[in-house]
Protein backbone atom coordinates (compact mmCIF):
# COMPACT_ATOMS: atom_id res chain seq x y z
CA UNK A 1 0.00 0.00 0.00
CA UNK A 2 1.17 3.42 -0.51
CA UNK A 3 1.91 6.03 1.81
CA UNK A 4 -0.90 8.76 2.58
CA UNK A 5 -0.70 11.48 4.46
CA UNK A 6 -3.23 11.99 7.13
CA UNK A 7 -3.41 15.56 9.34
CA UNK A 8 -4.33 16.94 12.45
CA UNK A 9 -4.44 20.13 14.22
CA UNK A 10 -3.87 20.96 17.69
CA UNK A 11 -4.09 23.54 19.74
CA UNK A 12 -1.99 25.38 22.50
CA UNK A 13 0.23 28.00 23.41
CA UNK A 14 3.65 28.92 21.02
CA UNK A 15 6.07 30.93 23.79
CA UNK A 16 9.31 32.27 23.10
CA UNK A 17 11.39 35.71 24.18
CA UNK A 18 8.60 36.20 27.34
CA UNK A 19 5.28 36.49 25.22
CA UNK A 20 2.91 33.83 24.71
CA UNK A 21 0.22 33.38 21.96
CA UNK A 22 -2.73 31.14 21.39
CA UNK A 23 -1.55 28.72 18.51
CA UNK A 24 -3.23 25.78 15.85
CA UNK A 25 -0.62 23.57 14.57
CA UNK A 26 -0.68 21.09 11.64
CA UNK A 27 0.42 17.73 12.73
CA UNK A 28 1.40 15.70 9.76
CA UNK A 29 1.40 11.53 9.82
CA UNK A 30 2.97 9.98 6.82
CA UNK A 31 2.61 5.87 6.82
CA UNK A 32 -0.09 2.91 5.96
CA UNK A 33 -2.03 1.14 7.85
CA UNK A 34 0.73 -0.64 9.71
CA UNK A 35 3.13 2.15 10.42
CA UNK A 36 3.69 5.71 10.09
CA UNK A 37 5.77 8.88 11.14
CA UNK A 38 4.61 11.90 12.86
CA UNK A 39 6.19 15.63 11.95
CA UNK A 40 5.85 17.88 14.77
CA UNK A 41 4.37 16.31 17.56
CA UNK A 42 2.29 19.71 19.06
CA UNK A 43 0.03 19.90 21.97
CA UNK A 44 -1.89 16.94 22.78
CA UNK A 45 -0.02 13.53 22.63
CA UNK A 46 -3.30 11.68 23.79
CA UNK A 47 -5.00 12.89 19.86
CA UNK A 48 -2.32 11.83 18.07
CA UNK A 49 -1.69 8.78 19.31
CA UNK A 50 -5.24 8.31 18.35
CA UNK A 51 -4.76 9.45 15.13
CA UNK A 52 -2.67 6.77 14.90
CA UNK A 53 -5.26 4.41 15.12
CA UNK A 54 -2.89 1.89 16.18
CA UNK A 55 -0.47 2.02 13.67
CA UNK A 56 3.72 1.31 14.63
CA UNK A 57 4.69 4.48 14.84
CA UNK A 58 8.72 4.64 13.73
CA UNK A 59 9.47 8.35 14.18
CA UNK A 60 8.39 11.85 15.59
CA UNK A 61 10.52 14.11 13.35
CA UNK A 62 10.86 17.82 14.34
CA UNK A 63 10.99 20.64 11.81
CA UNK A 64 12.10 22.66 14.87
CA UNK A 65 12.19 22.76 18.29
CA UNK A 66 9.87 26.08 19.05
CA UNK A 67 7.82 24.63 22.06
CA UNK A 68 4.62 24.41 19.99
CA UNK A 69 6.15 22.01 17.30
CA UNK A 70 7.39 19.48 20.33
CA UNK A 71 5.76 19.96 23.71
CA UNK A 72 3.98 16.84 23.32
CA UNK A 73 6.89 14.81 21.65
CA UNK A 74 7.96 13.37 24.76
CA UNK A 75 4.79 12.12 26.30
CA UNK A 76 4.24 10.60 22.52
CA UNK A 77 7.54 9.07 22.27
CA UNK A 78 6.73 7.25 26.11
CA UNK A 79 3.33 5.91 24.71
CA UNK A 80 4.82 4.49 21.51
CA UNK A 81 8.62 3.79 21.81
CA UNK A 82 9.07 5.75 18.98
CA UNK A 83 12.30 8.01 19.21
CA UNK A 84 12.06 11.98 19.04
CA UNK A 85 14.53 13.43 15.82
CA UNK A 86 15.81 16.64 15.94
CA UNK A 87 18.61 18.95 13.91
CA UNK A 88 21.33 19.37 16.43
CA UNK A 89 21.32 22.68 15.68
CA UNK A 90 18.02 22.93 17.71
CA UNK A 91 19.13 21.64 21.11
CA UNK A 92 19.19 24.84 22.84
CA UNK A 93 15.27 26.21 21.42
CA UNK A 94 14.26 22.20 22.70
CA UNK A 95 16.38 22.50 26.23
CA UNK A 96 13.69 25.70 26.77
CA UNK A 97 10.63 23.08 26.64
CA UNK A 98 12.65 20.18 27.53
CA UNK A 99 15.49 20.90 30.14
CA UNK A 100 15.01 16.83 31.57
CA UNK A 101 14.85 14.88 27.93
CA UNK A 102 17.24 14.97 25.32
CA UNK A 103 15.52 14.00 21.79
CA UNK A 104 16.48 10.30 20.99
CA UNK A 105 18.61 11.06 17.36
CA UNK A 106 19.54 13.51 15.23
CA UNK A 107 18.50 14.74 11.59
CA UNK A 108 21.01 15.66 9.08
CA UNK A 109 20.87 17.33 5.65
CA UNK A 110 20.38 14.78 2.96
CA UNK A 111 19.62 11.89 5.52
CA UNK A 112 16.70 9.51 4.65
CA UNK A 113 13.30 8.32 6.38
CA UNK A 114 12.06 5.34 4.84
CA UNK A 115 8.21 4.97 5.58
CA UNK A 116 6.25 2.48 3.63
CA UNK A 117 7.74 2.23 1.03
CA UNK A 118 7.84 6.07 0.53
CA UNK A 119 11.19 8.45 1.05
CA UNK A 120 11.09 11.44 2.97
CA UNK A 121 14.47 13.57 2.53
CA UNK A 122 15.92 15.79 4.86
CA UNK A 123 16.32 19.62 4.07
CA UNK A 124 18.45 22.11 6.72
CA UNK A 125 16.58 25.17 5.93
CA UNK A 126 17.69 27.32 8.73
CA UNK A 127 16.58 30.47 9.35
CA UNK A 128 13.25 30.77 11.66
CA UNK A 129 15.38 28.34 13.81
CA UNK A 130 18.72 27.48 13.25
CA UNK A 131 17.97 23.78 13.15
CA UNK A 132 14.69 23.87 11.10
CA UNK A 133 14.64 21.60 8.25
CA UNK A 134 12.02 20.82 5.43
CA UNK A 135 10.96 16.64 4.21
CA UNK A 136 10.81 16.80 0.93
CA UNK A 137 8.58 13.22 0.02
CA UNK A 138 8.67 13.45 -3.70
CA UNK A 139 6.74 10.11 -4.70
CA UNK A 140 4.39 11.67 -3.16
CA UNK A 141 4.28 15.36 -4.43
CA UNK A 142 4.60 16.77 -1.02
CA UNK A 143 7.32 19.00 1.13
CA UNK A 144 6.68 19.19 4.57
CA UNK A 145 7.94 22.83 5.48
CA UNK A 146 7.39 23.43 9.34
CA UNK A 147 7.36 27.24 9.81
CA UNK A 148 10.42 27.89 7.26
CA UNK A 149 7.46 28.17 4.10
CA UNK A 150 4.07 29.58 4.29
CA UNK A 151 1.31 30.53 1.89
CA UNK A 152 2.32 33.87 1.40
CA UNK A 153 6.05 33.68 2.18
CA UNK A 154 8.96 32.92 4.73
CA UNK A 155 8.55 31.95 8.56
CA UNK A 156 8.61 34.79 11.24
CA UNK A 157 12.23 35.84 12.02
CA UNK A 158 11.46 38.31 14.31
CA UNK A 159 12.21 36.50 17.45
CA UNK A 160 15.39 34.91 19.28
CA UNK A 161 17.47 32.43 17.15
CA UNK A 162 15.69 33.55 13.23
CA UNK A 163 17.61 35.42 10.50
CA UNK A 164 15.87 36.98 7.75
CA UNK A 165 18.39 36.60 5.04
CA UNK A 166 19.11 33.35 6.43
CA UNK A 167 15.24 31.96 5.78
CA UNK A 168 15.38 33.53 2.57
CA UNK A 169 18.42 32.00 1.40
CA UNK A 170 17.18 28.29 2.47
CA UNK A 171 13.97 28.73 0.73
CA UNK A 172 15.43 30.28 -2.46
CA UNK A 173 18.24 27.59 -2.24
CA UNK A 174 16.12 24.57 -1.19
CA UNK A 175 12.59 24.54 -1.78
CA UNK A 176 12.50 26.95 -4.78
CA UNK A 177 13.73 24.62 -7.04
CA UNK A 178 11.40 21.73 -6.40
CA UNK A 179 9.06 20.82 -9.08
CA UNK A 180 5.68 23.63 -8.83
CA UNK A 181 3.31 20.93 -8.66
CA UNK A 182 4.84 19.91 -5.16
CA UNK A 183 2.46 20.81 -2.38
CA UNK A 184 3.75 23.31 0.74
CA UNK A 185 2.85 21.20 3.92
CA UNK A 186 3.12 23.46 6.52
CA UNK A 187 3.39 23.91 10.11
CA UNK A 188 0.20 25.86 10.69
CA UNK A 189 -2.32 27.39 8.71
CA UNK A 190 -3.10 26.12 4.74
CA UNK A 191 -1.26 24.31 2.50
CA UNK A 192 0.14 25.85 -0.79
CA UNK A 193 2.61 24.80 -3.37
CA UNK A 194 5.78 25.70 -4.91
CA UNK A 195 4.55 27.31 -7.78
CA UNK A 196 2.66 29.33 -6.28
CA UNK A 197 5.26 30.64 -3.74
CA UNK A 198 8.51 30.84 -6.15
CA UNK A 199 6.94 34.10 -8.35
CA UNK A 200 7.42 35.96 -4.88
CA UNK A 201 10.88 35.62 -3.88
CA UNK A 202 11.66 39.28 -4.63
CA UNK A 203 8.73 40.63 -2.83
CA UNK A 204 8.68 39.23 0.08
CA UNK A 205 13.13 40.49 0.16
CA UNK A 206 11.79 44.13 -0.57
CA UNK A 207 9.35 44.06 2.53
CA UNK A 208 11.34 42.24 4.71
CA UNK A 209 9.24 39.35 5.48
Amino acid sequence: MTARIDHLVTSGTFALDGGEWDVDNNVWIVGDDTEAIVIDAAHDAAAIAAALNGRTLRAIVCTHAHNDHIDAAPALADATGAPVLLHPDDLPLWRQTHPDRAPDGELADGQELEIAGTTLQVLHTPGHAPGAVCLYAPELFTVFTGDTLFQGGPGATGRSFSHFPTIVASIRDRLLGLPAETTVRTGHGDSTTIGAEAPHLDEWIARGH
